[in-house]
């Protein structure tokens, strides 16, 4: 009877043990997923838009400083002290809204690329929540943070591909070094 209870107790150490080291971790570069992905072209596509209409609205106000500048120093003798006082105002508030508008167009330019860039940071974590789960891995270590300390890359399991396969995107192989 001990026997039989020494040898139960051997088997599920064994197996327990074995349990422990059938643990899948994987690791995948979400960074390398997100660029792959055709939503990302098309907010970049966005993105180039949104800044050319930003940058022509800043170019106008700086062809109408550069107008009222030239305007200024052109008929400076000509003004009456009073006149230039106005223009000189006058051009100050103009420089002032153009580093304004600036300031504004860039936090602008940040805002909408995070509102478009999340969906798509969604989406590549959804997948990548997938292809974990259906492969049974207990960790996925992202690599493109940079905040793992030391791993053994041969240990882990590149889901990647996976991860591609699971968004529709084809590997396009790489250009050959020239």
């Amino acid at each position: 009877m001990k026997k039989a209870i020494k040898l139960t107790l051997a088997v599920v150490l064994m197996l327990s043990a074995s349990s422990l080291f059938a643990q899948k971790f994987g690791r995948v570069n979400t960074q390398e997923i997100i660029v792959a992905m055709p939503e990302t072209k098309e907010m970049q596509t966005t993105m180039e838009s949104y800044i050319k209409e930003l940058q022509d609205q800043l170019e106008a106000l700086n062809v109408e400083f550069s107008n009222k500048l030239q305007e200024f120093q052109k008929n400076f003798n000509t003004y009456s002290e009073a006149i230039r006082d106005v223009k000189q105002k006058e051009l100050q508030s103009l420089q002032g809204r153009r580093e304004e508008f600036e300031q504004v167009a860039q936090q602008d330019s940040q805002k909408k690329q995070n509102e478009l860039l999340a969906p798509i940071i969604e989406k590549a974590k959804n997948a990548i929540d997938k292809v974990a789960a259906a492969g049974g891995y207990l960790a996925v270590f992202d690599t493109s943070t940079g905040s793992l300390a030391y791993y053994d890359e041969a240990a882990l399991t590149d889901i990647a591909p996976e991860v591609k396969k699971e968004l529709g995107i084809k590997d396009t192989p790489a250009a050959p070094a020239a």
